[in-house]
């Protein structure tokens, strides 16, 4: 094509500088031959084919048969001039590399796809945004000050998965150094230790030590001088009592201490492990809770477990929002709570005297958990409120009255039909297992499970979207931490919305609302 191109189009495709180093080599007869072969070789086919003018220039070279051929392999209608169709075509990345093969050239040399500059990369370990946000307040508290500070979040927004990323950034800078995870309860403890495994595969930078520590486990501290030390409260304070140095010597070698559940931090026994981990000038404490408090209504014992975190907690915020809990369900990271009261129809009545021991005390007497546990009308009214609720669920939570209340209740719902099965404090790790693994399976049939004191905390099922709180309490610390089982929302893992099925008066501020139950203690915090 260029051989039987004009020599001003071959020139002009060479450029003036080009054409004159050539004149200058080459002034024999052989001179234009020259200039067309080099011109065959140095200008880019990908450039005149590119160009729309430059393509529409060169494809006047082609013989009128040829142009034929090349509009027959384009799969355009040659029955007019070819030429006027092909300048019509819109050229796309396909019909360029078309061309290209035609002439003859390697096709592997044609335009590439287009590339998009940008691409979305998600970290494997990362945070929501909200959780983010909590996370960088929490470091400016954690090393400057008193070196402690509360996170407040509620239950299913990552309480966990925040305190993971501040304790990998912490294992990241200070190398080597422990930091101890306290905690009660052995579901607790197992769901922290893999979650460090899993947070630290993405976010380590080193081979460190996951020492579990609960149950029968020894509290050897030997060669343990880089990592994360998973420690059961009852386990720390046995140590300590069968050897007076251990947590000194636990102490010495810790930088952080994160205390899961942290409204619990101030009683004696818990307070006594805290205080030996936290000696060092460098130490820190990070509490965590959805229930920054201690009571409902006693507002000295509120203040004690602020006091002991300095008055510094980092609640939860969101732009535009006056609630945190608001946007959260808005958002999708908490389900929508449907709230109703079980028992108003039971026709149980309490005496004077029953109603003058329930005001005198922060939590239900046991006598009158005796009582209504006995209630036959209020048994029948949890089994028919827990029958409807398996219509419509497919996984159920039940908080009995106690152990007691707790089988008679999974006998009569076994009876019926539904797969209903429990797990107490009498229950072997075995069992509690098994019956846990089936509960948070994959199953389509309706499953309730009933416990007493057991799953009240660091029991994560994402598919329960019911709760029955068949067991009384003025405790809202106890009853949030009961109603945090089923309010994770879709973006969590949950679902859209949830039923909240209760003795307790939801008139009772924060025992009805979500929202309300969240900020009840802020009169006693500094919040950042």
């Amino acid at each position: 094509m260029l051989n039987s191109a004009p020599l001003s189009y071959v020139r002009g495709l060479l450029g003036q500088h080009a054409c004159d180093l050539l004149d200058l080599l080459h002034k024999g007869e052989d001179a234009d031959e020259k200039l067309r072969l080099v011109a065959a070789s140095a200008v880019s086919p990908e450039r005149l084919i590119g160009d729309p003018e430059e393509r529409t220039q060169l494809l006047r070279f082609l013989p009128e048969e040829k142009l034929a051929e090349l509009a027959s392999r384009l799969g355009v209608d040659h029955s007019t001039s070819s030429g006027t169709l092909l300048a019509a075509l819109p050229w796309t990345t396909e019909q360029q590399r078309t061309l290209l093969g035609f002439l003859g050239l390697v096709v592997d040399r044609a335009p590439e796809l287009p590339v998009s500059f940008r691409s979305a990369t998600a970290p494997l370990y990362g945070m929501f945004p909200h959780q983010r946000l909590a996370a960088n307040s929490v470091q400016r508290m954690l090393y400057s000050g008193e070196r402690r500070v509360l996170l407040h979040l509620p239950t299913g927004v990552g309480k966990t998965r925040t305190a993971m990323n501040l304790i990998s950034d912490h294992l990241r800078r200070h190398e080597p150094t422990v930091v101890v995870w306290l905690a009660r309860g052995r579901e607790l403890l197992e769901q922290a230790a893999l979650e460090f495994e899993k947070a630290w595969a993405s976010l380590g930078n080193r081979e460190v030590t996951v020492a579990r520590m609960w149950g029968d486990a020894p509290t050897d501290l030997t060669a343990i001088e880089d990592g994360l030390i998973v420690l059961g409260l009852d386990k720390a304070n046995a140590a300590a009592n069968a050897d007076p140095t251990f947590l000194d010597r636990l102490g010495v070698r810790t930088t952080l201490t994160t205390f899961d559940e942290a409204h619990q931090a101030i009683a004696p026994t818990y307070r006594r492990v805290v205080d030996a981990l936290t000696l060092r000038s460098d130490s820190s404490l990070l509490g965590m809770t959805a229930t920054p408090g201690r009571t409902w209504a006693d507002i000295d014992e509120d203040e004690r477990l602020s006091d002991f975190f300095a008055r510094q907690k980092v609640m939860l915020k969101i732009d535009g929002y006056d609630s945190p809990v608001t946007a959260l369900i808005e958002q999708g990271y908490l389900a929508r709570s449907n709230f109703r009261t079980v028992a108003a129809d039971s026709g149980m009545l309490l005496s004077t005297r029953d109603k003058q021991a329930l005001a005198a005390s922060f939590d239900i007497p046991d006598e009158l958990m005796t009582k209504l546990a006995e209630s036959v009308q209020w048994n029948l009214q949890v089994v028919d409120t827990v029958l409807d609720l398996s219509e419509r669920h497919r996984r159920i939570l039940l908080f009995a009255a106690s152990v007691e209340h707790s089988r008679l209740l999974v006998a009569i719902l076994s009876v019926f039909g539904l797969d209903a099965d429990q797990v107490t404090a009498e229950s072997s790790p075995r069992h509690r297992d098994r019956v846990i693994a089936r509960f948070k399976g994959p199953g389509t049939r309706p499953m309730v499970l009933s416990n007493f004191g057991v799953l009240t905390t660091g029991f994560d099922a994402p598919a329960a979207s019911a709760v029955v709180i068949a067991r009384p309490t003025r405790s809202l610390v106890l009853y949030s931490q009961m109603v945090g089982r089923v309010i994770r929302g879709p973006k969590a893992g949950g679902t859209a919305t949830c039923d909240i099925v209760t003795v307790v008066d939801p008139a009772l501020p924060g025992f009805g609302d979500v929202a309300e139950a969240f900020t009840n203690w802020e009169d006693v915090w500094n919040t950042r």
